[in-house]
């Protein structure tokens, strides 16, 4: 970016001549304190509904800790997500806060009087109130920082070291997993390694079938070896016979989860939904976590992200983001969602983790209803018009949930839901109707995790309750090619029906759930106001698949902005561009909000700024 010091030499403390020379002695102001009270008038008077903001900024750092961010001259490219100032000429920041938005004579204006005022109160000498100013690129814009409302970080960084996305059938995942193997040496010497991957998607290849341990074992190079592969969607486990030895003898079933078999009822190698539990893994080490977050934290700053929603911290996940606070701040946001294990049950006076200056912050509870729509687990009303012998699952007794879920929040937890079939959005619906009469939802905000598929009276109640509603646009796009055989022609009107929850009275917030889908946020904006795939097709033609159902981009950048902001209760801090915020934002090499559809994913993030400093990128 271009950059242009804008610097301005005060007078001297008597009006007479210039400012006393940087190699002179400074000698302090000498105002007479009916002068000096006078003029503290006139700049508050000139400053009034902003005299709060301009005091802070009084006894903020000093000027070396700021600058101003700018659009090329006649435009006004900062867009702030406020319904106030919707775009902007500039900003400025002080420190790791937003000082002043509008245009660069206002920004000016607010730049100087707080140090005026500095000196007039305080007394300080005749010091340079340097105005760093950066203009962005032409054609480029400015967005608030991005937030992932809900994605999975350490399991996003496991699953960069083999990824499996893309494969079109089981002979080429198999192969792939061979040349890891082989390419890695160490790997390849010691038969014992763990070989972890994730991504493939059965729903892909030729008749959709699952994969075998088989298909591994037969391989000369993996045989022997254990490997645990996680699916597309995160709901099931392939894995090698070696991987599975530890495990046995495996229950016959287990609730809310599959064990698939072969006709003679033996293991096939797939592990669904809370059968996934059922693998003994070898345990991670601590290098082992802080090498996957590295991963995840260099990819989400690459793309524009300062915020993630982490769905799901198991124990050891949390003692790891945990220790790493308290070392400093981390390197990204991290709003957590604590793990709900059943088994445990609800322990009463758990403390929050609430740690925002090292941008850590647990205070909600995350709990699994029923599985997903790709692998079976979703749970309807009716039977699965592909698979009529099931219409799939729960995987927690509806009797806990109506025993913890108010407990939770009697002890101030948010409690954010799992829920993806339309039986399984009802039934969860169902209970915090019964536990909000008469309570501050708002106070509370529970959220249902991907609400993918619901009635039209639950959309309708989902507004009414005020619960959010946490979706995926990419799963959209992802899941309409085989949706359809899987659903049938009606009920697929009300999936991923983003419009109808909207209009219905409901808030809602974007993610990813990375890793099942890109880790880049752009992806998710493209998905809600296309609803195409990413080569501009969909099983309804050029329009996009529902289109009635489609996002405008307003609601797209609100929804991974502000909305993820008040789903995480730090709206007054985080998700625009406004005076008095944390300085999270992000440069955008094109207009997300004016180019054609097909061009949102070639814009490419030129800056990522986390409390006012860059990560990623340049100023």
């Amino acid at each position: 970016m271009m950059r242009h010091d804008e610097k301005i030499t005060p007078a001297s403390p008597t009006g007479n001549g210039p400012a006393p020379s940087q190699n002179l002695p400074v000698q302090r102001p000498t105002l007479s304190p009916s002068i000096k009270w006078l003029s503290v008038l006139v700049v508050l008077v000139a400053t009034a509904g902003s005299i709060p903001l301009l005091l802070d900024f009084v006894h903020a750092s000093d000027a070396s800790t700021g600058y101003a961010i700018c659009s090329p001259a006649g435009k006004d490219a900062i867009y702030t997500v406020s319904n106030d100032l919707p775009q902007v000429e500039c900003f400025s920041v002080l420190g790791n806060k937003i000082q002043s938005v509008g245009s660069l004579a206002q920004v000016k204006f607010k730049w100087y009087s707080s140090f005026l005022l500095k000196t007039i109160l305080k007394g300080t000498p005749g010091q340079r109130w340097d105005l760093p100013i950066h203009i962005i690129p032409d054609g480029a814009i400015v967005v608030p920082g991005i937030s992932d409302s809900h994605a999975h970080i350490l399991e996003f960084g496991a699953t960069q070291q083999l990824p499996l996305e893309g494969t079109k059938t089981v002979e080429e995942t198999v192969t792939r997993v061979r040349n890891f193997v082989l390419s890695n040496s160490d790997i390849f010497i010691d038969k014992t390694r763990l070989i972890t991957g994730g991504g493939w998607d059965h729903t892909v290849w030729p008749n959709g079938t699952l994969p075998t341990m088989q298909a591994l074992d037969s391989d000369p190079i993996l045989r022997g070896r254990p490997i645990v592969l996680q699916s597309k969607d995160c709901h099931a486990l392939w894995v090698s016979s070696e991987a599975l030895k530890p495990s046995y003898p495996l229950p016959e079933e287990i609730e809310g989860g599959v064990i698939v078999r072969d006709g003679d009822k033996k293991p096939t190698g797939v592990l669904i939904d809370n059968a996934q539990e059922l693998l003994k893994q070898p345990k991670l080490t601590h290098d082992d976590l802080l090498r996957r977050f590295k991963v995840t934290v260099r990819e989400a700053h690459k793309h524009g992200l300062t915020s993630i929603h982490d769905a799901g911290l198991d124990p050891m996940s949390l003692d790891f983001f945990h220790g790493q606070a308290t070392k400093g701040p981390l390197p990204i946001r991290i709003y957590g969602m604590k793990f709900f294990n059943e088994t445990a049950g609800y322990t009463p006076g758990i403390p929050h983790i609430l740690l925002p200056e090292r941008r850590l912050q647990v205070r909600s509870i995350k709990i699994f209803v029923d599985g997903a729509l790709r692998t079976g687990g979703a749970a309807l009303y009716e039977p699965y018009a592909d698979n009529p012998s099931t219409s799939g699952f729960m995987r927690i007794d509806m009797a806990v949930l109506r025993d913890v879920i108010p407990k939770f929040l009697r002890d101030g937890w948010q409690v954010n839901v799992h829920a993806i079939g339309d039986r399984a959005n009802g039934a969860l619906l169902d209970v915090f109707e019964s536990v909000l009469q008469g309570i501050n939802v708002t106070a509370l905000r529970p959220r249902l995790e991907h609400a993918q598929m619901m009635t039209k009276e639950d959309m309708a109640r989902l507004g009414k309750l005020g619960v959010i509603a946490s979706v995926q646009p990419t799963h959209a796009i992802s899941d309409m090619w085989y949706a359809q055989d899987r659903l049938g022609p009606e009920r697929i009107k009300r999936l991923y029906a983003f419009r109808s929850i909207i209009n219905d009275g409901a808030r809602i917030t974007l993610g990813s759930d990375f890793p099942v889908e890109s880790i880049n946020p752009l992806a998710g904006f493209y998905a809600a106001i296309t609803r195409l795939s990413f080569e501009g097709t969909s099983p309804h033609g050029p329009e996009g698949w529902f289109p009635e159902q489609r996002l405008t981009r307003g609601e797209a950048l609100k929804g991974m902005t502000l909305d993820p902001a008040y789903a995480s209760f730090t709206e007054s801090e985080l998700g625009s561009i406004e005076a008095g915020k944390l300085a999270d934002f992000v440069v955008l090499s094109a207009n997300i909000m004016t180019v054609p559809g097909n061009e949102i994913m070639s814009t490419k993030v030129l800056t990522t700024a986390i409390d006012g400093e860059v990560v990623y990128g340049t100023l």
